[in-house]
């Protein structure tokens, strides 16, 4: 397993970063960034095994870019931010979408619905030096080969450095933490004996730099979800 998959403390989970993506969930774009918080018991990566979905739940994919903090701090400035990073993986936040949703109606908590085992997948560990600039970094998530998202992180409307001093300013971020940086838009279910792939490019002829792949399964046993 990656080194912050181990030692990370946090994972730390952007909300409705990217245009497109707040409007196919029918949401108000947010004056400020907001985040919630993944346990470290979701991390799965590729090979380790499939992604699972629980009893009664409406699993929903999100590709994102994951920014792994290398130096951790306090109250982050935006200028000094990108200093604090290691580098990146590619993830997959995923999210009981039935559940969240009652949840949200009720004013409760939603993080049950964002944080069942498996629930943050993950690839390598990438270096800062290899992508160099954020904004030429391509997302895609493709299920059963159909393409079901694609996006470029230029689209984000807070940006890494902003994310960084954001967050920081609220709880101190430490090295190994996991920022996910929100998702591009085509969001949607996965189902049990789905394929899952996800790829990471980079510049304009949009360089492959990661492909990672998933298979979906039944969770047996655990919670079972029924809408109250």
């Amino acid at each position: 397993m990656s080194t912050f998959a181990k030692t990370g403390r946090n994972i730390i989970c952007i909300g409705r970063n990217y245009v497109a993506h707040v409007h196919e969930l029918n949401n108000k774009v947010p004056k400020e960034p907001f985040y919630f918080l993944k346990p470290t018991s979701s991390y799965i990566e590729a090979g380790q095994g499939p992604i699972e979905v629980p009893q009664g739940i409406n699993c929903h994919h999100e590709v994102e870019l994951g920014v792994v903090i290398g130096k951790g701090g306090r109250d982050i400035p935006e200028s000094q931010a990108l200093d604090h990073v290691a580098g990146y993986t590619l993830s997959i936040d995923v999210t009981g979408r039935n559940w969240q949703e009652e949840l949200k109606k009720k004013g409760l908590p939603w993080a049950p619905a964002k944080g069942f085992d498996t629930w943050a997948a993950v690839g390598p560990f990438i270096e800062k030096s290899k992508l160099p600039s954020i904004d030429q970094i391509g997302l895609w998530l493709k299920i059963n080969g159909e393409t079901k998202q694609d996006g470029m992180c230029s689209d984000m409307i807070f940006k890494v450095p902003k994310l960084i001093e954001h967050v920081s300013s609220i709880m101190t971020l430490s090295e190994g933490d996991l920022i996910m940086t929100g998702t591009p838009s085509g969001v949607g279910p996965m189902q049990p004996s789905d394929k899952i792939q996800v790829g990471l490019t980079y510049g304009a002829d949009k360089k492959e730099v990661c492909k990672l792949d998933w298979s979906v399964e039944a969770r047996k046993g655990g919670y079972v979800y029924q809408a109250k």
